[in-house]
């Protein structure tokens, strides 16, 4: 037999796109031969729809779509991802629909509740396993008592006929922890289906990989891993669905950060080996995810297109360069904001990386408005002097002349700003941190510079002094980022232990760090956690980003020891 993995990319809420686009699948699955088709955790409605599943009319619309579905979907067998409710719980839930009908449902058991996760807040745990067979054979379900009550399991009509392959089902985290894969053994399984919404970050798809050849090793069963693709808010899902046969051979992976079909043939209920997509660089996979976070924020909201400052800096040229490369170079806008601190090289690299990447230019001279602000202020700057309050001033010039043209074009605006600022603040509230979403906000700036090089690498688009000159906010005389922070490699080498890896201050000491650089940059973390609250959403590319996965309190005073 065969078995279509669906890599799908589902838009939360859009339950009719959502069903039409499943129906597209297995329409295409059943031309390709499949007997099977499997879509990824809650691909009806989308991953994760949060508080969409505490509105009754959410969930009621939900189950109208599974049985529209039901009803489109009637030649192939299909296993899809759905939120369900009953007796006033909610679950996440897979249901197998075959012939137009639901002939068995599985109730997902380990609910995550770390990092992005929250599914305790929505979600009941199930209780038992959902196991049936296929081609010839009466379909054995074990299901959770919650749904089919003391009955235990049910026989469902045969399907056609031909060889029993019997199929257990996993959701996501499940299959994390050994005893889910091993009750659906216990209750006959010789394939493991394993529906997933796991978000990208560096070195997840390694992780996945170990985890999976354990829980064959320990079952001997085969194994299907389908997962989703896409951007969802700060979330990318990335895709890389991939089978592993009863030795914990791979013998299937599909491409990530875009949909595709997979096709697995069956025999004897061990998964024969077929197309494997090559793996990607570091660089490639965290591009990739920039890509597809940036265009599905975008294509998602129903955004015409983009708008940027850029500034002839390294941050600006990057996030333009991954702009074009996702929306086209007809969707995004460059906005240069020159003040009588810009220097000229600046310009003139603004200008290069528009005509390398062909995009609309503006050059609107923000003096004469920064100019205006100081005479306003005079009264109340007078006998004060210069400080930060003037720099600010630019940053919130250009802010509030970006956000006017996203008002009267309707495009939105991406801020520039990279991790390794966001974390200490290096950043103005109203100004550069004005837009609507954040492509580098999980980025360090080191891995800034590795991105200009890969998509350098591509095709030169970023000019190399960019690459090379020394980072400037250029708000004043001769200044450069390196006046306010530690050098960029000890930075993010900080940040990284304090942020990603919650080591203590002397942790990350003990390191060979200098203690001085440790707790200066502890404390800017600290400073600025009421900044970063106000920052736009941002893609999420590392373990522990600024959103859902970091939750400090702005009003604080604990105090971290340094010795």
């Amino acid at each position: 037999m065969k078995i279509a993995i669906a890599q799908l990319n589902a838009t939360v809420g859009d339950l009719a796109g959502n069903v039409s686009r499943i129906a597209d699948f297995a329409a295409r699955a059943r031309r390709a031969g499949a007997d099977l088709m499997v879509t990824p955790e809650l691909a009806l409605c989308g991953y994760p729809p949060e508080d969409l599943l505490l509105r009754e009319d959410f969930l009621v619309a939900c189950d109208q779509a599974l049985e529209d579905l039901a009803k489109r979907v009637r030649e192939v067998t299909l296993v899809v991802g759905h939120p369900r409710h009953d007796a006033g719980k909610r679950y996440n839930s897979a249901s197998v629909i075959q012939g137009g009908q639901v002939i068995g449902v599985y109730d997902k058991q380990r609910l995550p509740n770390y990092t992005v996760f929250d599914e305790e807040r929505y979600f009941e745990p199930g209780g038992g396993p959902c196991v049936f067979g296929m081609n010839g054979v009466s379909f054995g379900v074990n299901i959770c008592e919650d749904t089919w009550g003391a009955e235990g399991p049910a026989t469902a009509r045969p399907g056609a006929a031909g060889r029993d392959a019997r199929v257990g089902i996993n959701i996501c985290a499940d299959s994390w922890n050994a005893e889910a894969p091993r009750v659906a053994r216990a209750a006959g399984a010789s394939v493991l289906l394993v529906l997933n919404a796991s978000p990208y970050h560096l070195d997840k798809q390694r992780v996945r990989y170990d985890v999976m050849r354990q829980r064959v090793a320990e079952t001997g069963l085969s194994l299907v891993y389908v997962n989703l693709v896409g951007g969802q808010d700060e979330l990318v899902f990335d895709g890389g669905s991939f089978v592993l046969n009863r030795g914990g051979v791979l013998t299937h992976r599909l491409p990530m950060f875009e949909e595709a079909l997979g096709l697995v043939t069956l025999t004897d209920g061990d998964p024969q080996p077929g197309e494997i997509a090559g793996p990607l660089a570091a660089e490639a996979e965290v591009y990739g995810a920039l890509m597809t976070g940036v265009r599905d924020y975008i294509g998602k909201n129903g955004f015409p297109g983009a708008l940027i400052g850029i500034s002839g800096g390294i941050d600006s040229a990057l996030t333009l360069a991954i702009a074009v490369d996702a929306l086209g170079a007809e969707r995004v806008r460059a906005v240069m904001m020159p003040s009588q601190y810009t220097a000229g090289m600046s310009v003139e690299d603004s200008k290069a990386e528009a005509r390398a990447l062909k995009v609309r230019y503006t050059e609107i001279a923000i003096k004469p408005v920064f100019d205006a602000f100081l005479k306003a202020l005079a009264g109340e700057f007078k006998g004060l002097p210069a400080d930060a309050t003037e720099e600010n001033l630019q940053s919130r010039i250009r802010g509030t002349l970006l956000m006017a043209l996203s008002n009267k074009s309707g495009a939105l605006v991406l801020t520039t700003g990279n991790k390794s600022e966001m974390g200490t603040g290096y950043a103005t509230l109203y100004g550069d941190m004005a837009g609507g979403f954040a492509v580098l906000k999980d980025i360090n700036k080191m891995m800034v510079y590795r991105l200009a090089r890969y998509r350098n690498g591509l095709a030169p688009v970023i000019p190399q002094r960019v690459i090379e000159r020394a980072p400037s906010a250029e708000l004043r005389p001769d200044q450069t980022d390196q006046d306010s922070l530690p050098p960029y490699p000890v930075l993010d080498a900080i940040m990284e232990a304090y942020v990603e890896n919650d080591r203590s201050p002397a942790e990350i000491a003990a390191l060979g760090l200098s203690a001085k650089d440790v707790e200066r940059v502890v404390q800017l973390v600290r400073g600025s956690e009421y900044k970063r609250r106000q920052s736009p959403v941002g893609i999420r590319i590392t373990p522990r980003g600024f959103g859902k996965d970091w939750r400090f309190p702005i009003t604080n005073k604990f105090r971290h020891r340094f010795e």
